[in-house]
């Protein structure tokens, strides 16, 4: 963790929602002149689109049917690791873009599903992470060690494959067939390395809907905000301003010592409210630890 170069690490798995909070976090940045330093994920798989379809046939060849983008064989978690760390000692390290898509690739001239050439990260006054694995931890790696602000992503299973289903057929055009298979090669994985970290993740938010979800596969709809309850837990409630969350917070409610439930229609405002403190209080002593 660092004084001088903070990091802030979002998780959540495909379908879970975390580009929501990014786009929450990206305007408080904009609002407090805050310059971060942005890394995606998936700019550290190990594979481009097509080097993984190969690999993912490789490994189904060699009988292992749950090769997934959620493990360690397909990141670089060490890569990630030494990021982290290398920019909490220095402000510096080193990051890549994944290209999603024709709009993406266009600027760079590159086929979507590739990588552009790793280049030094710009001067920043904190770095921002989202992706799968913020806070993963194996036998060789602890990422979630170097975080100073570590946040979860979580709906509830059926919620988050409602949204994977409907962004991959949507956006992606794949069959409900190709998304299904996806989401079992990936459980394994999903449960070894995906889910421990919302143990260490220091606020959780978990979408939870009101509407039947039974059977995600067939669902037509992703549940509203008005369809929804957020929980939001925090790991160490100390200095969590719980009466003033609840007031600015219309029809929210205490489930437990550390935990709030508000409306889904208030997860962005209540992301506003809890996180912008949080930015105050880096800044505020990474001008001090640099003399400013």
């Amino acid at each position: 963790m660092s004084v001088k170069h903070p990091i802030i690490a979002i998780t959540g798995s495909s379908g879970a929602g975390t580009t929501s909070v990014t786009r929450t976090f990206e305007q408080i940045f904009r609002r407090e002149g805050v310059n971060a330093a942005v890394v995606e994920g998936d700019s550290f798989h190990r594979n481009d689109r097509k080097a993984m379809k190969i690999a993912m046939a490789e490994a189904q060849k060699a009988g292992n049917a749950n090769f997934s983008h959620f493990g360690p064989e397909a990141n670089l978690f060490e890569e990630l690791e030494t990021l982290f760390r290398t920019y909490g000692e220095t402000g510096g390290g080193r990051r890549r873009l994944y290209l999603h898509n024709d709009e993406e690739a266009a600027p760079f001239a590159q086929e979507p599903g590739t990588f552009t050439p790793w280049e030094d990260l710009p001067e920043s006054d904190l770095l921002f992470y989202e992706g799968l694995h913020g806070a993963v931890v194996t036998d060789t790696v602890d990422v979630a060690q170097h975080a100073d602000l570590k946040i979860g992503v979580v709906p509830v299973i059926n919620v988050e494959w409602i949204q994977k289903l409907h962004r991959d057929r949507g956006a992606r055009g794949y069959s409900t067939e190709a998304v299904t298979d996806t989401i079992l090669r990936r459980m394994p994985d999903y449960v070894h390395y995906i889910c421990p970290q919302f143990t260490r993740t220091d606020v959780n938010f978990q979408r939870v809907p009101l509407v039947d979800t039974s059977n995600p596969f067939v669902a037509r709809h992703v549940p509203s905000a008005d369809e929804s309850f957020v929980v939001i837990r925090f790991r160490d409630p100390k200095g969590i301003d719980f009466p003033y969350l609840l007031n600015m917070l219309n029809d929210s409610f205490m489930s437990r010592p550390n935990t709030i439930v508000v409306p889904g229609g208030k997860m962005e405002l209540s992301m506003q409210l809890i996180f912008t403190p949080f930015i105050w209080r880096f800044m505020d002593k990474r001008a001090r630890a640099l003399g400013r």
